[in-house]
């Protein structure tokens, strides 16, 4: 298949919306993305215009993306480019989408604790349900450990941007 893919870095402009539809559930949010550029007259960088895209990210990437991510925040998003054209208000308008395949924070601009989902695969008529028993929630995304359990990962990640 010849898709188009992109990788846009920028900013989350709207909250993420999760639903849960029949095909899987999905996040969606609007995303800003700002050139830079340097203007050696006045020695300083200036914005140039913004574009605005549509993401959308399905089943465990969406679920993950609506419990990790908020306005503001800066993050790289890598998926397929979808350009559409709509008639609304009488008016030919010209939509972009992104099919988010990878969507990570931008860590030239902070840091981030990344915390493993885990995914516990029942057999047949084996196992408790998602959510019960294991370490994420019914969508599959990350919960709390339970009391008395600690995330290595996360005291390391924690040690680590905390250190003097």
């Amino acid at each position: 298949m010849n898709d188009t893919t992109v990788t846009l870095v920028g900013n989350v402009a709207t909250a993420v919306e999760y639903r849960d539809t029949v095909a899987g559930g999905v996040a969606r949010f609007r995303f800003a993305v700002t050139a830079r550029r340097w203007d050696r007259e006045r020695a300083a960088w200036t914005d140039g215009a913004t574009s605005f895209y549509t993401v959308s990210a399905w089943r465990t990437l969406g679920a993950n993306l609506a419990a990790s991510v908020s306005v503001g925040e800066p993050l790289v998003v890598h998926g397929r480019l979808k350009v559409r054209e709509d008639e609304r208000d009488g008016q030919r308008k010209t939509f972009v989408d992104i099919d988010a395949l990878a969507v990570g924070h931008d860590l030239t601009r902070g840091t981030s604790a990344f915390r493993r989902t885990v995914r516990t695969e029942p057999g047949p008529g084996a196992g408790t349900p998602p959510g019960e028993g294991d370490l994420t929630d019914r969508r599959g995304v990350a919960r709390a450990a339970p009391k008395g359990e600690e995330d290595p990962w996360t005291t390391a990640a924690h040690q680590l941007v905390t250190a003097p």
